[in-house]
């Protein structure tokens, strides 16, 4: 009805003029034999069957039927981007007799599969893809589906194709990862500060451990002093007892992640100077040891005043 107005309206006819009757396709004899009708106006594919036989009932009845163009079809095509200026081809619907008997101008109507805006782009892409790829298969089972065309790519066409069937078409389709590499690097920096604010914080709460570890280490310089003055082993197996508690505490800071790598080894070279004062302090406690005892021998017959 929409399109029978525009017509009427752009022929110069006033549609409120015009008695309009609706048929079905089921009621095409009923329409071809109605004395009241004047003419009739039908909208499909040239091949269709329904207006193959609509023409040959008219023709059966009212003798041969006169198609009428319409003369107004290129200003319907501007004013209304859903319209195109189109040509009935002659002897189309029949060839003897003629029908129609020369080129008739008329109007297209496309059926069209419409997307909304907010259809990713790698949907509508597939869509079409798939309708392309597989449109001999379905004309198997639908005639028609053979006729389906890619859409007009034009940024200034009338009924714009939808950016990804568009991109499909053009071969600007984007990859999974030129799509989504702005999601990506974002992520990365996200994960990265997250991870320097993670760091910091574990510093944070780290720090009494840090402070902890270089108590030890000044508490382990100062035993070297208390080592050289050590005089019993007594005294050297207390120390050693303090050093191997440090030495716990300290590797608990380094499991902890509060001590590096640098920090333990510093340790080391602290520990293996201990040991090495502790071996020699030993040795001199034994040595003086020995020289006292033999200081206080006797032997008999002889006396010591």
């Amino acid at each position: 009805m929409k399109l029978l107005k525009v017509i009427l309206t752009e022929s110069g006819v006033a549609p409120e003029k015009v008695k309009v009757s609706q048929f079905g396709a089921d009621q095409i004899g009923q329409m071809a034999h109605d004395p009241g009708l004047d003419a009739f106006m039908t909208i499909g594919p040239l091949d269709s069957r329904i207006t193959s036989e609509a023409i040959v009932l008219t023709a059966a009845r009212r003798g041969e039927p006169m198609f009428l163009p319409i003369d107004a079809s290129d200003a319907i095509a501007q004013k209304h981007p859903l319209y195109q200026s189109a040509k009935i081809p002659g002897h189309v619907f029949a060839a003897n007799p003629a029908r129609p008997d020369d080129e008739i101008e008329t109007i297209s109507v496309n059926d069209l599969f419409v997307a909304r805006s907010s259809l990713p782009d790698a949907a509508a892409g597939a869509l079409t893809r798939q309708l392309l790829a597989e449109r001999q298969g379905l004309s198997r089972d639908n005639p028609d589906a053979a006729k389906i065309e890619k859409p007009d790519t034009d940024k200034d066409a009338s009924l714009p194709a939808h950016p990804g069937a568009a991109a499909y078409i053009d071969g600007t389709e984007r990859t999974f990862l030129e799509r989504y590499s702005d999601y990506f690097w974002a992520g990365i920096l996200l994960l990265s500060v997250i991870g320097s604010a993670g760091a910091w914080i574990g510093h944070y709460l780290k720090r009494d451990e840090k402070d902890l570890n270089t108590v030890h280490r000044d508490k382990l310089l100062g035993a070297m002093t208390r080592v050289r003055e050590a005089s019993s082993e007594s005294g050297l197996t207390a120390l050693q007892t303090e050093i191997d508690a440090v030495l716990r505490e300290t590797l608990d800071c380094y499991d902890d992640g509060a001590v590096d790598e640098g920090g333990l080894m510093a340790l080391s070279l602290v520990l293996d100077r201990l040991h090495g004062a502790i071996v020699d302090r030993r040795a001199e406690l034994a040595a003086h040891t020995d020289n006292s005892a033999r200081l206080g021998v006797t032997r008999p017959g002889n006396r010591i005043s």
